[in-house]
């Protein structure tokens, strides 16, 4: 479910696109909210992963049930699963839950809008506590659903939307890291964690302008780390203006590999997904904001492909392809 004041669906077909090279680019909008609950939006937050349910955030507590009839096997990486689809190979999985489905459940500490990621016989999700914005990490067995590791990090509280929360980015992970990505205005964080919970490294992306405070997720692409960065610019009861930008780190180190500045209009929350072109053309990172509208970026660079600025209204969702087609939406 997604917090949406307006509407407004955008569909890319893509062949029809003129590319920046070709053509001045376009200029337009988009973010990315979404919810654990059923009542609480949240950037990064919805998609449930092929084995996994998790509910009840909003008073501290999260029942997390592991499904008895799950398939094995599939990785469920990022925010919205595979490519962001939300669609998963798993068989056996029921449209509606019941008592009986639920193989064992776990309570967790804080409140949080993000989703869990699962990568092997391990489950890995944040929290956060609400009176001091102290944000948690944790890891879970697949198997029994105990709590393998924690680890916490003093934080501040901040202004937010009163439906966003402290621990609304949903984290992503490979084979070797759990990345997790939050947010005070002095600093933007993206901090990454072996597998047994020990720190990897820690990157401090600057100063953060949003009057909703952040959410949108890391996706791991390759062998690097991507996130995007879109910030408010000048508001009413903030002359301040956020630096935004895309990035896409090394994910062995941190080490930046590209940065590609952005307009500051209004904060973004769309967590990016990568088209597939026909005949093996190059590979494309999409992304919406409302500065920008629907982005095309090169994933290995950072340039611009294309723009279409079709999003005139703040977007709390993220780009899905789907049947050559990229959607998109605003509202």
């Amino acid at each position: 479910m997604r917090f949406l004041a307006a509407g407004l669906l955008i569909v890319l077909v893509l062949p029809a696109i003129v590319h920046a090279e070709d053509a001045g680019r376009g200029e337009g909008n988009g973010p990315n909210f979404a919810q654990q609950n059923g009542t609480v939006p949240s950037g990064s937050g919805e998609g449930d992963s092929p084995h996994l349910l998790a509910a009840n955030r909003k008073f501290g507590t999260v029942p997390v049930g592991f499904a008895a009839g799950a398939a094995e096997g599939q990785e469920w990486t990022r925010f919205r699963g595979p490519n962001g689809t939300g669609l998963s190979l798993a068989k056996g999985i029921p449209s509606e839950w019941t008592e009986k489905d639920y193989r064992w459940n776990a309570t967790l500490p804080g409140q949080g809008n993000s989703s869990p990621v699962v990568w092997g016989d391990k489950v890995f999700i944040t929290s956060a506590i609400p009176d001091t914005a102290e944000r948690i990490v944790l890891c879970l067995e697949t198997a029994t659903g105990k709590t393998a590791w924690e680890r916490r990090y003093p934080s501040r509280v901040h202004d937010k939307h009163w439906r966003n929360s402290f621990a609304t980015a949903t984290p992503a992970v490979d084979r070797d890291h759990v990345y997790v990505a939050w947010s005070t205005p002095e600093q933007y964080t993206l901090l990454a964690l072996r597998h047994d919970g020990s720190h990897a490294w820690r990157v401090d992306l600057g100063p953060v302008v949003s009057q909703h405070s952040t959410g949108v997720s890391p996706i791991v692409f390759e062998d690097m780390v991507i996130l995007a960065n879109d910030q408010d610019g000048p508001l009413k009861d903030n002359p301040n203006s956020g630096i935004s930008f895309l990035m896409a780190l090394n994910a062995s180190d941190g080490q930046v590999r590209w940065r590609t500045e952005r307009k500051s209009e209004v904060v973004s929350y769309s967590t990016p997904c990568i088209y597939y072109p026909p005949q093996n053309g190059p590979l494309e990172l999409i992304f919406n904001s409302q500065a920008h509208g629907i982005s095309s970026i090169n994933p290995y660079s950072g340039q611009v492909n294309w723009e279409f600025g079709a999003l005139d209204k703040r977007a709390v969702s993220s780009p899905v392809v789907a049947a050559g087609l990229i959607f998109g939406t605003t509202g």
